[in-house]
């Protein structure tokens, strides 16, 4: 047989590999700048657990599977929901905050593909046990200086709040099932539904109004009092204190300059219930990731504790870094070499990395051999080892000029390193 990737994975090779690798590391090193420890949790969770938390979402794109046992099980379709429950399971006597970070596979399911991915990666941060606009601004904080570090330079984060939209939905005093409808026309961004279902004969001439507008408004602190003018006349002007409050956090730390309020932004799982955010970058139409509160996720698991973060695709990432030409440049090897003896090839090369060379050893390979060798591996340098010299090779492949010992800094570090700044 001839094996084939499953529809809607893929395999990742050697260049775009070590691109994700950097920016991935990147993120990570600014996440543990601010205190946030690693975590791994099993890729697969029991599908209760995840339903509890998500909802009704999470019938559209679980994973499912049974297990031996016949357990029914799915693998994660993000981290928010694994991560609380590694909280409760095995850290409920520990004082919080918790801050958590991961560069993690999750998995969707689709109905019809068209292209999707099923496996995707996530880098994210979990801030569990810090309540309100404080810990809010902390983790929008944490994600701007996360994209920046990644390389992007320019992005936008929009905020937003479900509280709002369901004090709007309360107000209105109709059935549930109207309220619903409400939320599903906002999750799917379908302003003309919700103008629809705003014009129900019950709804509250102020309710209606609200709903209609609210949606639709955009800005900075002005959105935030534009929208209290719609809450107070409906009567939940106090719903927009915590947006307000954190919004004044973000403007004394100077991060309002890449934030946008829209309040017309809904994630797709059900368990937000205070802030929410969607990154954006010029040229693509989809977030390159979002998050926000979810104080009600742990006391799904008898643990009630407030909740914030974020999740970012990676693969999106790469796309708004290659539009924006700021593909990461990976260290490229530095050297292939070879020559007859093997212990002399070993030795040269274990020498040289410990002076801080990256090197591939081809045995046996010599003059143009060895240069095609070093080619095809996109390597700076053909070396050649003889005894206890090593050679140079020329773009010929004849022997130029020996390194000197001790042995010098990497051409990634010197010359080849000036070459490429002087191309800029």
């Amino acid at each position: 047989m001839r094996p084939v990737t499953p529809r809607g994975f893929r395999d990742v090779l050697f260049a775009e590999a070590a691109e994700r690798e950097a920016v991935a590391s990147a993120m990570s090193d600014v996440f543990d700048s601010w205190g946030y420890g690693p975590v791994e949790t099993p890729v697969v969770e029991e599908y209760a657990t995840l339903e509890a938390a998500v909802g009704r979402s999470l019938e559209a794109t679980a994973f499912r599977l049974f297990d031996i046992d016949g357990s029914l099980l799915a693998l994660r379709p993000e981290m928010t929901v694994p991560i609380a429950r590694l909280v409760v399971s095995r850290l409920s006597a520990e004082p919080g905050p918790h801050r958590f970070r991961y560069v993690a596979p999750v998995f969707r399911e689709y109905a019809s593909l068209r292209g999707q991915s099923r496996q995707f990666t996530q880098a994210g941060v979990e801030l569990v046990g810090a309540p309100g606009p404080e810990g809010d601004a902390e983790i929008i904080s944490v994600l701007a200086d996360a994209l920046a570090a990644a390389g992007l330079s320019a992005y936008a984060i929009v905020l937003g709040t479900v509280q709002l939209l369901r004090a709007l939905i309360e107000a209105a005093g109709l059935s549930e099932g109207w309220g619903q409808a409400v939320l599903d026309a906002a999750h799917e961004r379908n302003l003309v539904e919700i103008d629809r279902l705003s014009r129900h004969d019950k709804v509250p001439d102020a309710v209606g109004d609200a709903l209609r507008a609210v949606p639709r408004i955009r800005g900075g602190a002005d959105a935030i009092e534009a929208a209290g003018v719609y809450a107070a006349a409906c009567g939940c002007a106090g719903v927009l204190r915590d947006i307000r409050e954190t919004y004044r956090i973000l403007e004394a730390t100077g991060l309002t300059g890449a934030v946008t309020v829209d309040f017309g932004i809904m994630r797709s799982f059900d368990y937000y219930t205070g802030l929410v955010l969607e990154v954006y970058a010029p040229g693509l139409g989809l977030p390159l990731g979002g998050g926000g509160r979810y104080d009600r996720v742990l006391a799904e698991f008898g643990a009630p504790a407030p909740a914030a973060g974020f999740a970012l695709g990676l693969e999106r990432i790469m796309i708004a870094l290659a539009e924006q030409g700021a593909t990461p440049r990976v260290r490229p090897l530095d050297a292939v070499i070879g020559g007859e003896v093997p212990s002399e090839v070993f030795s040269a090369a274990a020498a040289l990395r410990i002076a801080g060379w990256c090197v591939r050893i081809a045995v046996a390979r010599s003059g143009r051999a060895l240069l095609a060798e070093a080619e095809r591996a996109d390597a700076e340098e053909a070396l050649e080892v003889e005894g206890k010299r090593v050679y140079r090779l020329d773009r010929a492949g004849e022997r130029a000029l020996p390194l000197q010992t001790p042995f010098p800094a990497p051409p990634t570090m010197t010359w080849a390193a000036d070459r490429e700044e002087g191309a800029r």
